[in-house]
């Protein structure tokens, strides 16, 4: 029996302007059978009625996705006071009501109470596990779910537009794990209504912004020219934040065998002068650096004690590994 093709060996970004009503999950299935690419994921997951920037990594960018979702997202959101649903949006069922309608003055007198680290409890209908179980499994099934408040970040919360009595539209940053939904319901009962989501776009993530995002039909429409490829960022797009070390081909042929190398004295102290506080995932990333040959990701890695040990290798092929 013939092997099944499990795809080709993609690598890189693809910054998608996710249509609404598909899952994440869909849009990067969608993504990689476009680039007929063996191994895909996505930055950060946007509700189905959500439209807006899905970055999904391609090959080795996978291993860069954890730096992309630490980076602060910028959302617009319209809210539809007077109603709360279940689900916080458009899809849910109405729970309860109200005759209230927030003025602009209002609602911009609050917006000070919801900026900087607040406290947030989470939708029911989310993924979050509880019990080992997803939030919105349990609530679709019927069963009372409970969430504690999480600390958030906000960094700016703006109210755009006041379209009509029964709508306002917002535009916030925030940083990881903010609900625009959960937000709705908030700034509602801070107001003395009800409220929730009835649309939702996602502007950036990150470095990625909206001006660098493509459509499904036009990637497929790329694709059937042969130019895919055109809207492909390199691995180390997510890591701009990362400082970067330039090798040579032997130290980047070290560094693949999971070697350490050395620093020169002045690279040693570039990489410190350029050293911030950061943390990816849980973790302490403030010593990490990215190697790169010609441009090129090879590793990355923890800059310590005047040497550069690699963590996580990018299977790349290289043109300069036998230069000195």
């Amino acid at each position: 029996m013939a092997r099944k093709n499990k795809g080709q060996d993609i690598h890189g970004w693809v910054i998608l302007d996710k249509p609404y009503d598909m899952t994440s999950t869909q849009a990067v299935s969608a993504v990689r059978r476009i680039f007929d690419a063996n191994k895909a994921g996505h930055a950060g997951t946007l509700d189905p009625l959500a439209t807006g920037i899905l970055p999904i990594a391609l090959g080795e960018a996978t291993k860069t996705v954890p730096f992309t979702m630490e980076g602060a997202k910028v959302y617009r959101f319209t809210v539809k006071w007077g109603e709360r649903t279940d689900t916080l949006d458009a899809e849910g069922k109405v729970i309860a009501t109200s005759g209230v309608r927030p003025q602009r003055s209002a609602i911009e007198a609050v917006l000070p109470d919801f900026t900087g680290e607040i406290q947030q409890i989470p939708p029911i209908y989310s993924a979050i596990r509880v019990n080992g179980e997803r939030a919105y499994d349990l609530a679709r099934d019927g069963e009372e779910v409970e969430l504690e408040a999480r600390t958030i970040r906000i960094d700016a919360l703006e109210l755009v537009d006041c379209p009509d009595p029964d709508h306002a539209v917002f535009e916030m940053r925030c940083g990881k794990g903010s609900y625009v939904r959960a937000m709705a319901r908030d700034l509602a009962h801070a107001l003395g209504s009800e409220g929730h989501v009835v649309a939702l776009r996602r502007l950036v993530v990150g470095g990625f912004v909206e001006a660098e995002s493509t459509t499904l039909d036009g990637l497929r429409e790329m694709a059937h020219k042969d130019a895919a490829s055109e809207a492909l960022l390199p691995v180390q797009t997510a890591l701009d934040d990362i400082p970067a070390l330039a090798i040579s081909g032997e130290e980047a042929s070290n560094l693949k065998l999971g070697r350490s190398i050395v620093l020169l004295p002045r690279q040693a102290q570039e990489l410190k002068a350029l050293r911030r506080p950061l943390m990816i995932a849980g973790k302490d990333c403030s010593f990490m650096a990215l190697a790169t040959l010609d441009g090129q990701a090879v590793a990355l890695g923890e800059a310590r004690a005047g040497r550069f040990q690699p963590v996580r290798v990018f299977n790349l092929p290289l043109t300069g590994v036998d230069r000195v």
